[in-house]
């Protein structure tokens, strides 16, 4: 089974590889899936240049958070910086406290587009998986081992550097892989800010689908705002007079308004009358 993973993983990689150097092989492969005539494979730039800019952006934010955070991390595990432990993880939490797009939204006004803003709101959301891993690795070193650095001469420096940070160096290495994680999937957004990366590639693939544009109600928008003569036609509807309402103060019914007429039961073609006479006044009705 580890060698089926080894093989998995390899076959996986030179996959990766051939899409990044030649992804123009593999247009037919993904020419089914695509709609209303877009590219099945972003042609407005090299993937591999793009794959490597995303990927410089990222480490150069993980290689800041890992610094500052285990810098931080073990100035709080020593006694004479324990009291700024709350303080640090309260710094420290604010960079996942805040999604990376409101950090962007603050930080290009203060360093313009591009890169810049980008590394700040990665360094911010890499922080946390760092220090805290830093700092229960610090604390979780066994304390004979400790005691016995001291016994054997050692300074603190020297047991730090020593016996304390190898000891920890696995959970340490979990949150930068934990952050590298994190940053890759959200690096793509810097491309909001015209920042290198494969974010460019999402969102072509997003405007190339984007249903919006076939939608009726923007088709019927795109026709242009109705003229004056259809704006009355709409807002007032057509009145129809009944008969017998010759005065001009009788008010004219409106067509929605007014009720269904009675189905007639003569037959069709046939032809009402009207009387011409007055009407006579019914006879229970006395005069005086």
């Amino acid at each position: 089974m580890p060698g089926m993973a080894a093989i998995v993983r390899l076959a996986a990689l030179v996959l990766l590889l051939a899409f990044l150097l030649m992804p123009q092989s593999f247009a037919p492969l993904f020419a089914p899936l695509t709609q209303y005539g877009a590219p099945p494979i972003y042609d407005q730039g090299n993937l591999l240049t793009l794959a490597l800019a995303h990927l410089g952006v990222v480490c150069c934010a993980a290689a800041a958070s890992t610094l500052v955070a285990v810098g931080l991390g073990v100035l709080v595990t020593r006694p004479s910086g324990a009291q700024f432990l709350p303080l640090s993880r309260t710094l420290v939490n604010i960079g996942q406290t805040f999604p990376p797009v409101a950090v962007l939204a603050v930080t290009v006004p203060l360093v313009g587009f591009g890169e810049k803003p980008t590394l700040i709101a990665l360094f911010a959301y890499g922080l946390l998986p760092i220090f805290e891993n830093t700092i229960v690795g610090l604390q979780t070193c066994p304390p004979q081992v400790l005691e016995a650095a001291s016994g054997m001469g050692m300074s603190a420096r020297q047991r730090l550097l020593s016996v304390e940070l190898p000891l920890a160096l696995p959970l340490i290495l979990e949150g930068i892989r934990l952050s590298l994680v994190i940053n890759v999937g959200t690096a793509t957004i810097g491309s909001t800010v015209a920042a290198k990366g494969l974010g460019e590639v999402i969102i072509a693939g997003l405007l190339s689908n984007n249903s919006m544009t076939a939608s009726p109600g923007s088709s019927g928008a795109s026709a242009g705002p109705p003229t004056s003569s259809e704006t009355a036609a709409v807002r007032r509807p057509r009145s129809v007079r009944l008969p017998g309402t010759a005065k001009s103060g009788v008010r004219a019914i409106s067509r929605r308004a007014a009720p269904a007429a009675p189905r007639s039961r003569h037959s069709p073609g046939s032809r009402v009358t009207r009387p011409s006479g007055p009407v006579p006044v019914s006879a229970g009705i006395r005069s005086g």
